[in-house]
């Protein structure tokens, strides 16, 4: 049997942020794939360089921009300002849609405008579909709001936590989008974003520099934790004691390791969606020559949004992401996933992204499992006083999927390294 002082689960960015910062040689990580990285890879095929998922950096805290920025020359990464849309009734208008809804057509701006004077606030909302009819009014709600996120989340929004999406929901008083109307100048989190131009795979490889070979195992998985003895049970048939546990695979899956019934039982009933990812590249460019990634309410279209890594990278061949929500438990099969590449080759024609005379050259679908964690107000109280109780015993959960939470790349990395710093030497 081994020791270690700091066994951790999972090689991603939190876990990998975490080794970088601790103040000790003596910690181990256990990473179920062959590689590093988790959700935040990328692959390179050909002329085109393709991530997990889309993956945007904006580096708001110094640390962070010392350590990846100066890591690299200025013609290794990209800088741009983000330019979003969304397609509604056949167009484009500027994202988000609340702040914008002077570009729809006079009789539906009237209506998102009489309906936005109108809203019924109150002190206190049941949900998060409660709050949106609240803050903006039934029109905006259901042209743009509703259907987009029931797509995203592929769940009743009611079931949702009024702060589901924390501060990277978009919110806007009525002054800011009648401001917005004349000049516009919505500001959000991430105006300007960062891309490393052989993708974020980067910002990983960065992270491993300072991790030794033997600090690491690949292809392995935890199969079991002893809370009250403090070991844990590997694939490979080692058994580690540890001293602190940090776990950043998702909650729910973190929660079956344990030899507690009341954790196991909350497992089953956290709720996620999973997110089918199509990464194509065609043989030519685009008439969308300039967008980031544009939105799609509409329930005829399959995918919630696309994104243009050749828009951001200024190459010159179509290259993007797809994106299409699912509950939990649907069975992402073969067949499946093909249907939904022919017909995300069918709704990009149709929204005028591609025609009949482009090639698809190359291709790579992914499945997110989980993508989008699902907050609700009574299994995030059950999630916080656990997450208490694990670090009074020297164990903790951190990171978008430890956590269970809604939160940015450089949010994981803050936190990990905040622990690192607590619990170091």
């Amino acid at each position: 049997m081994k020791k270690v002082k700091n066994l951790i689960i999972g090689a991603g960015i939190s876990g990998l942020t975490y080794a970088n910062y601790i103040n000790s040689s003596d910690y181990l990580i256990v990473e179920k794939e062959s590689s590093a990285g988790g959700y935040c890879k990328t692959f390179i095929r050909g002329d085109y360089v393709w991530d997990y998922a889309g993956h945007f950096f904006h580096f708001k805290e110094e640390e962070f921009k010392k350590k990846f920025i100066a890591s690299l020359d200025e013609d290794e990464f990209v800088k741009k300002d983000k330019k979003t849309y969304i397609y509604y009734n056949g167009k484009l208008i500027h994202y988000p849609f609340q702040t914008n809804i002077h570009e729809l057509s006079k009789e539906e701006f009237i209506d998102c405008l009489y309906d936005l004077f109108n809203k019924k606030e109150k002190e206190k909302y049941d949900n998060f579909l409660d709050m949106l009819y609240g803050k903006f009014g039934v029109s905006i709600v259901e042209k743009f709001l509703k259907p987009y996120n029931e797509k995203l989340y592929a769940c009743d929004l009611k079931k949702l936590d009024v702060d589901a999406m924390g501060r990277f929901f978009p919110y806007a008083d009525l002054k800011a989008i009648i401001d917005n109307m004349k000049s516009s100048h919505t500001k959000s989190y991430n105006d300007t974003f960062l891309y490393p131009k052989k993708g974020a795979q980067v910002i990983i490889d960065i992270l491993l520099k300072e991790i030794k070979e033997e600090n690491i195992i690949y292809n392995t998985y935890v199969k079991k934790i002893d809370l009250v003895k403090k070991k844990a049970f590997l694939s490979n048939n080692e058994t580690i004691e540890f001293k602190n546990l940090i776990n950043t695979i998702p909650f729910n899956q973190f929660l079956k390791l344990t030899d507690n019934k009341e954790y196991q039982s909350l497992s089953d009933k956290l709720s996620y969606n999973k997110v089918l990812v199509f990464n194509l590249g065609f043989d030519k460019k685009s008439k969308y020559n300039k967008e980031n990634w544009i939105y799609y309410p509409s329930k005829d279209i399959n995918f919630y949004r696309v994104g243009f890594y050749d828009n951001i990278l200024d190459s010159d061949k179509l290259s993007m992401y797809i994106e299409i929500g699912y509950n939990k438990d649907t069975s992402l099969t073969t067949e499946e996933i093909d249907k939904q590449l022919k017909l995300t080759l069918e709704n990009l024609e149709k929204v005028g992204i591609i025609d009949k005379s482009f090639k698809l050259v190359d291709y790579i679908s992914l499945v997110m499992n989980p993508a989008y964690v699902h907050i609700d107000v009574e299994n995030n109280l059950k999630i916080k006083n656990i997450r208490k109780d694990l670090a009074k015993n020297g164990m903790y959960s951190l990171g978008r999927y430890g956590s269970w939470t809604y939160c940015s790349m450089e949010d994981c990395m803050v936190e990990a390294k905040e622990l690192a710093e607590k619990l170091g030497d």
